[in-house]
C-alpha cells in the first residue's frame, strides 16, 4: 500500500527557514511566511522536510489514492521558490498573467525572489486557492 511521503509533521518552520543558506532567500522566506499566514489565517506547519504549508484538506483520486495536503504553501528551494496553489484553471491563468516574473507547472509556481512578483496578486492566488479548496474538497 502506498504511504504518502509529504505529510504534516512537528518539525520547526523557523529552524527550516534558518537552514536556508542564502540570506536574501531566507529574508524572502520570512516575508512569505508572514504573507501566507496573514492571508490564510492558518499557522505554518512543515509538510515533509521542505514544504511550509497552511491549513490542510483531504484529497481522493479516481484511482482510489487519497491523502492530505496543505491548502497552500511554499518552499525556499535552492534554485527558486516553489509556491503551491490549487485553484480553478481559468482564474489561475488570469492571476498568473499579472503576478510578475515566474514559471509554472500544474500546481506549482516558481519565482526567483519576492521582488520579481506583485504581492497583491500573490495574496489573491492564496485566497482563491483556499476558497476553491473550501468548495471542492473535504477539509481536515
Amino acid at each position: 500500500m502506498y504511504k504518502q511521503k509529504t505529510r504534516e509533521n512537528n518539525l520547526s518552520v523557523i529552524e527550516f527557514i534558518e537552514s536556508v543558506e542564502s540570506i536574501k532567500k531566507r529574508e524572502d522566506a520570512y516575508t512569505l511566511l508572514d504573507i501566507f499566514a496573514q492571508t490564510t489565517g492558518y499557522e505554518a506547519k512543515m509538510w515533509g522536510s521542505s514544504i511550509i504549508g497552511f491549513g490542510s484538506y483531504r484529497y481522493k483520486y479516481a484511482s482510489g489514492h487519497e491523502g492530505d495536503a496543505p491548502l497552500v504553501g511554499f518552499s525556499p528551494r535552492k534554485a527558486k521558490f516553489s509556491l503551491y496553489f490549487s485553484l480553478e484553471e481559468t482564474k489561475r491563468e488570469a492571476l498568473l498573467q499579472d503576478l510578475g516574473k515566474h514559471t509554472s507547472g500544474k500546481s506549482c509556481v516558481y519565482i526567483n525572489k519576492l521582488a520579481d512578483i506583485h504581492v497583491e496578486v500573490l495574496k489573491a492566488l492564496i485566497m482563491e486557492s483556499v476558497s476553491f479548496l473550501d468548495q471542492t474538497t473535504v477539509r481536515k
